[in-house]
């Protein structure tokens, strides 16, 4: 099972803004920063919809993504792959919109993307390059 380990998971806090990827069912890229954004647990990543447009797009037609994160604390650079599900509406909707508002009042929360780690692979430069990782 994959599994964000707590030195990642430092690392998403640390960085703060992560670049999120996504393709249409066309395969046409779309990549954009995201600011919301809150580890769940070992498998489960939530990012708030407050601006999307073709991200959600994207994310509703082609339910996967990757994120990416780059760090000194994490030695490098890490690509999550992910499957995607957007919820408007319900309990993880309102419990995201309180953990949003709890920094950024002013910001909607008018959606939840529910990104569950099905891959993770090191991307920094170098021979081990491109490698899944445990």
């Amino acid at each position: 099972m994959v599994q964000i380990d707590q030195k990642l998971k430092d690392a998403i806090a640390e960085v703060k803004i992560l670049p999120l990827a996504t393709a249409s069912k066309n395969g046409i890229p779309n990549v954009v920063p995201m600011g919301s954004i809150w580890v769940i647990d070992e498998e489960t990543i939530w990012i708030a919809d407050n601006f999307m447009k073709k991200t959600l797009e994207n994310v509703l037609e082609n339910p996967h993504a990757a994120l990416y994160v780059w760090s000194q604390g994490v030695g490098g650079c890490i690509q999550l792959k992910c499957d995607v599900t957007v919820e408007q509406s319900g309990e993880n909707v309102e419990k995201m919109r309180g953990i949003l508002h709890e920094t950024k009042p002013n910001l909607s929360g008018k959606s939840l993307l529910i990104l569950k780690v099905k891959e993770i692979y090191e991307c920094a430069p170098g021979p081990k390059a491109g490698e899944l990782l445990d």
